[in-house]
């Protein structure tokens, strides 16, 4: 099955923005959100186009950037995953432990290949609604990170921390993080037959035929579970980066993360009913959602804000979406 062909899937249509291939959303509203917004900093503030705010801007970004991509994966077959921040949060408890790199760092692997697994199983097999096991799914590996590390502290491996706050060449960690992310979810989202199942499960759902995929011969139930299991993934290396970042384990470090990640793949033109979306959108939206993090500590506002903030913005990006398609 070639990929020359997904402009044929379920639940798509002709946009005048993006020619035949429609299922990339509207990415260019995020694009010019992060023109309007930098020329807005530029304007306002002083210390935003300072190297170090750069630097800074970078490191704070990545983490959604990783987890809006393993977010993305799930959405994009109308599902979602809630579970993406503690499994962040568990991340760093588990590489705090005292314990070699070469136990510690699979383990982290292992744990979210389980979770994902977990996850999918209860929505392909259970028959639960993915936000259901999901948000049920959150408050479980909350409390093993929690009994893991009761409160921020410990240490976590010096090749963790090198992994990502070294350099190569006088080039930041990071850059080569977010090489290799974007890289990696390019090819499961839109250069692989496995991508273009899950635009197919999406498309159908969306278009309200739950069953187009799989009377097509797809496996449905085994895409989905495995499109879980890489959500649990990207969120443990984003919790990799941050524990690298922080330098100690901190069970509350991820809670912000399922709302930031689904906020920044919606702004990105990726459609909550599934079928619609782009890699590329999801990017710019987590790097929008970090400007404007990044713009609000400038200004001084305070997290409770700065949440509520967030909230508002989700809230007016999914009310641009159909209702009639999102199922929720």
């Amino acid at each position: 099955m070639s990929t020359s062909k997904t402009h044929n899937l379920p639940g798509t249509k002709p946009n005048r923005w993006l020619g035949k291939n429609s299922r990339q959303g509207n990415w260019w509203a995020a694009l010019l959100l992060i023109v309007t917004t930098v020329l807005i900093l530029l304007a306002t503030t002083d210390d935003f186009a300072t190297p170090q705010n750069a630097n800074n801007l970078l490191a704070q970004a990545m983490p959604l950037i990783i987890v809006a991509i393993g977010q993305m994966i799930v959405i994009v077959l109308a599902g979602m995953d809630l579970s993406v921040g503690s499994v962040m949060s568990l991340t760093t408890a588990i590489l705090a432990l005292d314990g070699s790199p070469l136990v510690l760092i699979p383990l982290v692997f292992l744990a979210a290949v389980l979770i994902g697994i977990v996850n999918g199983v209860a929505i392909v097999r259970l028959n639960v609604h993915p936000i259901i096991a999901t948000l049920s799914m959150q408050f479980i590996v909350l409390g093993i990170a929690q009994i893991l590390r009761p409160v921020a502290g410990g240490s976590v491996p010096d090749l963790v921390v090198s992994l990502v706050t070294g350099s190569v060449f006088g080039v930041p960690a990071p850059v080569f993080w977010a090489i290799f992310v974007v890289a990696l979810g390019w090819k499961i989202l839109h250069g692989s037959r496995f991508g273009l199942y899950l635009f197919a499960i999406g498309g159908g759902v969306a278009s309200g035929q739950d069953d187009t995929a799989h009377n097509f011969g797809l496996k449905d139930g085994r895409s989905i579970i495995i499109a879980y299991v890489f959500s649990a993934l990207f969120a443990a290396l984003a919790g990799t980066f941050i524990a690298g970042r922080i330098a100690s384990g901190d069970p509350g470090v991820g809670s912000q993360f399922a709302l930031d990640s689904i906020t920044a793949v919606a702004i990105g033109g990726t459609q909550l009913s599934g079928g619609v979306g782009g890699l590329h959108g999801s990017i710019l939206g987590a790097v929008l959602m970090a400007l404007l993090a990044n713009g609000m500590n400038l200004a001084g506002l305070s997290a409770f804000l700065q949440g509520a903030i967030k909230g508002v913005i989700l809230l007016l990006v999914v009310a641009m979406q159909s209702r009639k398609k999102m199922g929720l």
